[in-house]
């Protein structure tokens, strides 16, 4: 087979590299689509496929750490997989994290009513007490705080809302009156939140972070993992789409729909609107002015 090898893509030194870590020669690259973040790209041996990005930030090799912390974190639950991480390593290209290839293809009613219960038993593994990670990682390209605190309203507002309201306001993207003081984003919460159990959850999944394989089985792909509450994985499915029938109707067999949960999916689509926001600017900012008035006024 003829090497596919674009030079705007692979340096011949990364090549070499690579083939260095894996141990063989490759026979050819082929780009991935869908690398919003990093280059993505397959990389064909004789015998295997493997999935790799690379990333020339100065933020990536903390990037793809914490992503295969995250993949290897849900594997350990043994209730959904996620791709096997084979190695991270840096080249004067850039950062970059290898991993097993998934071949994905269209999901059935079943496979999805397999993922809603394999996410649910994720959602139930015994995780501890407290919210939040040993480690912080990342939302796309913004830095994620995992602080922890035994309080669930607590983390929700001074790890994931505050931080991505001041990120807003000093890009500009929010006044200073239309950011909600401390006391009043907790308040607005407490009236909301019964007691929760913590869940150790995805953190952003979204209908491109996830995939069914040939053989029908669900895996989960570039987690924002934390220990958090199980509802803020269901509401992020919603506030795109990309997730059927099937999947609700499985996962709400171990979770029931509890009293506020459309209330709380909207603070908790909040946090995704804002991230948006201050990733991809204004066009987002109607829909996050709303949500605070609504809620938090």
């Amino acid at each position: 087979m003829d090497l596919i090898f674009p030079e705007s893509m692979i340096s011949s030194s990364f090549k070499h590299h690579l083939e260095h870590v894996l141990g063989c020669p490759i026979t050819r690259f082929e780009p991935v689509s869908g690398g919003d973040i990093s280059k993505a790209f397959c990389i064909y041996t004789a015998t295997n496929r493997f999935f790799s990005k690379i990333n020339q930030s100065d933020l990536a090799k903390e990037m793809f750490l914490t992503e295969k912390l995250s993949l290897d974190s849900i594997n350990q639950t043994n209730t959904i997989k996620a791709p096997e991480v084979i190695h991270l390593g840096q080249h004067h290209d850039g950062s970059y994290i290898i991993m097993e290839y998934v071949e994905s293809k269209s999901p059935s009613s079943k496979e999805m009513e397999a993922f809603g219960h394999q996410l649910a038993a994720m959602h139930k593994y015994e995780i501890g007490s407290s919210f939040g990670r040993e480690q912080d990682n990342f939302i796309g390209t913004l830095q994620q705080s995992n602080k922890k605190h035994s309080d669930w309203v607590q983390f929700y507002v001074g790890e994931r809302l505050l931080p991505q309201l001041r990120l807003a306001r000093s890009k500009e993207l929010l006044s200073s009156n239309e950011i909600p003081k401390e006391i009043g984003l907790l308040k607005g919460c407490e009236r909301l939140f019964p007691k929760i159990k913590p869940s150790l959850i995805h953190g952003d999944l979204w209908s491109g972070n996830y995939l069914i394989n040939n053989e029908g089985v669900p895996f989960l792909i570039d987690p924002a993992l934390y220990v958090g509450h199980y509802e803020v994985d269901m509401s992020m499915t919603q506030l795109f789409g990309g997730f059927s029938s099937p999947f609700y109707k499985a996962y709400e067999t171990h979770f029931p729909k509890e009293i506020l949960h459309n209330e709380r999916k909207d603070i908790y689509q909040l946090y995704y609107l804002l991230v948006h926001l201050n990733l991809f600017g204004k066009s987002y900012s109607q829909a996050v002015k709303q949500l605070l008035k609504i809620y938090f006024n």
